[in-house]
């Protein structure tokens, strides 16, 4: 039971919060450890002895249920907690940098002298509304969502609060208009072939590869699309695969089709580009339609790079400041670059602005392949396309379904079907090939797989 005692003009209450005192050694003794407190809250006194009393059973209740917090913990300064906390998070390189620079640069200034368990709803009320005023949208909602794991995982994981200061409630009060997505443009076929008649003036073969393969696979740029090696390319894989039990599956599966497994994306980790594996782990085999095997099969010939869609010079994409000198001129056109004798390799026509893409990057092209699934005309399954951008179905349906190989050839149908009907039919401008396609598996091309590190490897 706790005892409450008189302190000059002060009232203490002393209660068990269920810890002994430990000995020299560091032993727990029979001797229990008593917590006290002069106030319900800091600064503020208890009134007479009868809340004090109440204050101290309260605590005690809370340690018999296992719903207590120990003074000591509640007081953990923030700024010794959050870099605790992100020491044992498992993240990815690319999450890890980003939340340790909101807590570096946002988090630790505004919030790291106060104790854990002391931040209260409105002080948190106050920071949340200088934060959306400070920041964008997306900034301040990802900075939002980090202070929520922080104080979810200080309750459950860590027992250094026993409420979150987040409430979430109903709307009240002044109405505010919830913000809409920016309208996505029309997207028609014409405009994404002169997307890739600009990119192959400003690539190469390369450039007009890119861009198809993007808009008939789905793979999300930049990272699965940079991150893309020969061996895993359709004119090589499955026979290259570096594991024989995948290998055979996926041979005896896809026997007389064309696939690319999509097995890595490759990012800059600690500024040194490195491999990972795809987000959300979606690792995943895409069926391809012999026009875009095709491509792949005279790309691959046409270098020695053991990465599918080189650099101007020949290497790896993350060398390359994309967005300025590739992507920009690719969808805003550019002014014709004469030959002059040292700038042989880069005289280009000019190149038209892509209207219904101004604005709008890469991602474009994945969010267009979606949408050309879901043309009726199309005739895909939910699960094949969620399967197929790299998403889980949700609910029963993504628990009982799974996609067949007579799903997939229809797809290699339909997406050769668009092809013919927009490009051949129309007789819409294509390039050469750059050299005579090879007539089987490119087995003698250099190295299938690149030396970069692997996550698992740093």
């Amino acid at each position: 039971m706790p005892y409450v005692e008189q302190r000059g003009n002060s009232i203490r209450v002393k209660w068990w919060g269920g810890e002994y005192k430990l000995d020299a050694e560091g032993k727990p003794t029979k001797t229990k450890k008593y917590e006290s407190a002069s106030g319900p809250e800091p600064g503020v006194p208890f009134k007479d002895e009868d809340e004090a009393y109440t204050y101290g059973l309260d605590r005690e209740y809370e340690r018999r249920h296992g719903k207590g917090v120990r003074r000591a913990s509640a007081a953990t300064p923030m700024s010794q907690y959050i870099w605790m906390w992100l020491e044992g998070a498992d993240l990815r390189p690319n999450s890890l940098k980003k939340y340790r620079s909101n807590l570096r640069h946002v988090i630790e200034p505004y919030w790291g002298n106060r104790p854990v368990g002391d931040i209260s709803p409105i002080e948190y009320d106050h920071w949340k509304r200088y934060i959306k005023a400070q920041y964008a949208d997306n900034t301040a909602s990802g900075i939002l969502s980090l202070f929520k794991m922080l104080m979810e995982d200080a309750i459950l994981k860590y027992r250094l609060r026993t409420e979150s200061p987040i409430i979430e409630q109903r709307r009240r009060g002044r109405y505010v208009k919830r913000q809409t997505k920016r309208a996505k443009q029309e997207l028609p076929f014409e405009a994404l072939h002169q997307l890739a008649v600009n990119a192959f003036h400003v690539w190469g073969y390369a450039g007009w590869a890119y861009v198809w393969t993007v808009a008939f696979t789905g793979m999300r740029p930049p990272g699965e699309m940079v991150g893309l090696q020969r061996g895993f390319a359709s004119p090589n894989w499955p026979g290259t695969d570096p594991v024989p039990a995948r290998r055979r599956e996926a041979a005896k599966r896809y026997h007389g089709m064309h696939v690319l497994r999509v097995q890595h994306q490759a990012y800059y980790v600690d500024r040194k580009p490195t491999l990972a594996g795809p987000k959300y782990d979606s690792y995943r085999t895409l069926v391809m339609p012999p026009f875009l095997h095709g491509i792949h099969a005279a790309l691959l010939a046409s270098h020695t790079s053991p990465w599918v869609f080189p650099s101007m010079t020949g290497k790896h994409l993350l060398t390359t400041e994309f967005t300025q000198n590739y992507w920009r001129p690719i969808r805003d056109g550019a002014p014709e670059r004469k030959p002059r004798p040292q700038y042989m390799r880069h005289v280009r026509p000019k190149l038209p602005p892509v209207a219904e893409m101004a604005g709008e990057d890469l991602y474009r092209l994945r969010h267009w392949h979606r949408e050309l699934l879901d043309e009726p005309g199309a005739d895909v399954s939910t699960v094949a396309k969620e399967a197929r951008m790299g998403h889980e179905v949700a609910g029963m349906e993504g628990v009982y379904s799974r996609v067949t190989i007579g799903m997939e050839m229809r797809i290699v149908e339909y997406l050769q079907g668009v092809w013919e009907k927009n490009v051949v039919a129309k007789g819409l401008w294509a390039p050469p090939f750059p050299i005579p396609l090879p007539s089987g598996p490119l087995n003698d091309a250099p190295p299938q797989f690149s030396d970069l590190p692997t996550l698992g490897e740093l």
